[in-house]
């Protein structure tokens, strides 16, 4: 990825080093991280929105009103892996790193998958997730 936004679900106050949330629904911030010509230029953090159950489209809304082109995961649903195809985000998969900046980094140099349609988190249907 050489141009565009990353968001990356983070606890508490996010950042560049901040940490990851194990769930993008229910993270406290979203860090979002501007690259241009494959350079980080301008890091910010959005505040979460709260959402109940069934409102796994909350984030979705909040990510694409905030002009977000890619996000990076642990694991996701797939009403809302669906959510963000249908607005242009492309949804990139990572368990390793539990740091923000490495992350962002193996992104823009092109090391992390695009989660597919079959490595989606089950809704508690017993399917492990894997980011627990």
């Amino acid at each position: 990825m050489k141009d565009g936004r990353i968001a990356v679900p983070s606890l508490e106050q996010g950042g560049l080093d901040g940490m990851r949330a194990g769930h993008f629904g229910h993270c406290d911030v979203f860090t979002l991280v501007d690259v241009e010509s494959g350079e980080i230029k301008k890091v910010t953090t959005i505040q979460n929105r709260e959402h109940v159950q069934g409102g796994c489209m909350v984030p979705v809304q909040l990510l694409a009103e905030n002009k977000v082109n890619a996000l990076v995961v642990g694991g996701i649903g797939l009403r809302p892996l669906m959510g963000f195809k249908q607005v242009n985000i492309d949804v990139y998969y990572e368990v390793e790193r539990g740091e923000i900046k490495p992350v962002v980094e193996d992104l823009i140099a092109g090391n992390l998958p695009l989660i597919q349609n079959d490595q989606v988190c089950g809704g508690g249907g017993g399917q492990m997730h894997p980011h627990q």
